[in-house]
Order: C-alpha cells, then sequence, then structure tokens
C-alpha cells in the first residue's frame, strides 16, 4: 500500500539539520510518500533527503496563486512532484460569489501553463470553505464548479468534518476529481475514515496528517501510520 503523510505533521523536526533523519524515521513507520509544503526554501536539501530515504513526494503544498509561478514549477519539476496544491486562502477572501470566483480564476490561470510542465494543480481545504454559505450553497461547492475540470481535489476530511460537512456524503458528489484524501485516526472523527477512502474510487493517495497534538508527535504519526498500513492493503498511489 502506498501511504503519504504531509511534513507538516513534523514540522517542529524538519529545520535544515533533521531534515533526513526526520524523513527516514518515516520511511520506518511504513510511509512511502511524503507531501512537502515547502518546496522553495532548500529544493536541493529536499531532493537529497528523498533521494536518501527512498521516499517520494507526488503532491506539495504551494500557493502558487501567490508565489512565484515559475519557481514553484521549477522546484515541483526537480522534486518529481507531479500535483501542485493549493493549501490555504484568507477566509475572508472568499466569503462571498465574487471572492469565491476570483479564486477560482486565479487557479484556473495556472493550469495550462503547469499542465505544459505535466504538472496538475489542485485544491485543499480547511473548515471555512464549508461553514461559509455563498448564494445559499458552501463556499467550497460553488469554488468546485468554478474551477476547471482539471483541477484535482484534496479533501480534507477532518477539516470538511469540523465545517459541517457530511464527509460520506459529499465524497461520491466529487467523483473522479477527488484524488487525495487527508486522513487521521486519533479517535475524533465524526465518520468512518476507512469508509471515507473506500468511498473515493479515484483515489490515488491517502495522506496522513497530523496538526493538533500534546507533545511529541511521532507517537501519533507511527500509529497512525500502522492503522492505515493495516487496513487498507489495497490502496496505491
Amino acid at each position: 500500500m502506498s501511504l503519504g503523510i504531509q511534513l507538516y505533521s513534523v514540522r517542529d523536526d524538519i529545520g535544515q539539520d533533521a531534515l533526513g533523519g526526520t524523513l527516514a524515521r518515516l520511511a520506518g513507520y511504513g510511509f512511502t510518500h511524503v507531501e512537502p509544503y515547502d518546496i522553495l526554501s532548500d529544493t536541493a536539501g529536499l531532493r537529497a533527503a528523498l533521494d536518501a530515504t527512498g521516499l517520494t513526494a507526488a503532491t506539495a503544498h504551494a500557493k502558487i496563486t501567490e508565489l512565484d509561478r515559475d519557481a514553484v514549477l521549477d522546484a515541483a519539476e526537480s522534486l518529481g512532484i507531479g500535483t501542485v496544491i493549493v493549501p490555504f486562502v484568507p477566509p475572508a477572501s472568499i466569503a462571498d460569489h465574487d471572492g469565491v470566483l476570483a479564486l477560482a480564476d486565479a487557479i484556473n490561470a495556472v493550469v495550462p501553463v503547469a499542465a505544459e510542465r505535466g504538472i496538475r494543480i489542485g485544491y485543499h481545504n480547511h473548515d471555512f470553505e464549508f461553514s461559509q454559505r455563498v448564494d445559499g450553497r458552501t463556499a467550497y461547492d460553488v469554488l468546485v464548479d468554478a474551477l476547471d475540470p482539471a483541477v484535482v481535489l484534496e479533501l480534507d476530511t477532518y477539516w470538511a468534518a469540523v465545517g459541517g460537512e457530511d464527509v460520506l456524503g459529499l465524497i461520491p458528489r466529487l467523483g473522479d476529481r477527488l484524488r487525495f484524501l487527508h486522513v487521521k485516526e486519533d479517535g475524533t472523527n465524526p465518520f468512518d475514515v476507512t469508509a471515507a477512502i473506500a468511498a473515493s474510487r479515484s483515489l490515488e493517495l491517502p495522506v496522513v496528517e497530523v496538526v493538533v497534538h500534546e507533545g511529541d508527535v511521532f507517537p501519533l504519526v507511527e500509529r497512525n501510520a500502522a492503522f492505515f498500513s493495516e487496513r487498507l492493503p489495497a490502496v496505491d498511489a
């Protein structure tokens, strides 16, 4: 089984001198992929750490609509990243119809440029896309409809649930645009996370993300690796 982890989960441990060791530890837990959240600061160092540990970066979070677009795509190419995902926008920026359409336009404009390099563009949600209503619908639904169909979706299942969304009901509606899931298992999910993955018919990779924790994050990361590895043997990237 292929299983990813968002490196933001171990953000306190991947300073310049600890990146290689941290990635080696993650590989030892059974992760096959990592999802970087910063591919610009030390692209060469990240490439070396990936090569040394045998890990792959299939996806990365990068605010490509705000950063130097070409620099992001250059870094993605050098790291072998096939999907660059917009990770966050200020909630107030998509509080109304015009704001949602402006975001969609900005993302859509990058799609053909990235496609020329064989790179896809994706979008990752938090809670506010679901808790904020636009024209009587969730901001997320309005945004998805306005995005180029080539934009793939990475659904953060935890944040969608926090925003009030029925995660297991949403997944079938997203269809084959849903290619990546952010998942975690710490006993707090109000839905069956295994069922969420099973319902994602075009899933390429589940990605563990552990944001809220107390103390050392690695025991929780290791438990998540074991949980998903044991229960999802058929999932492939």
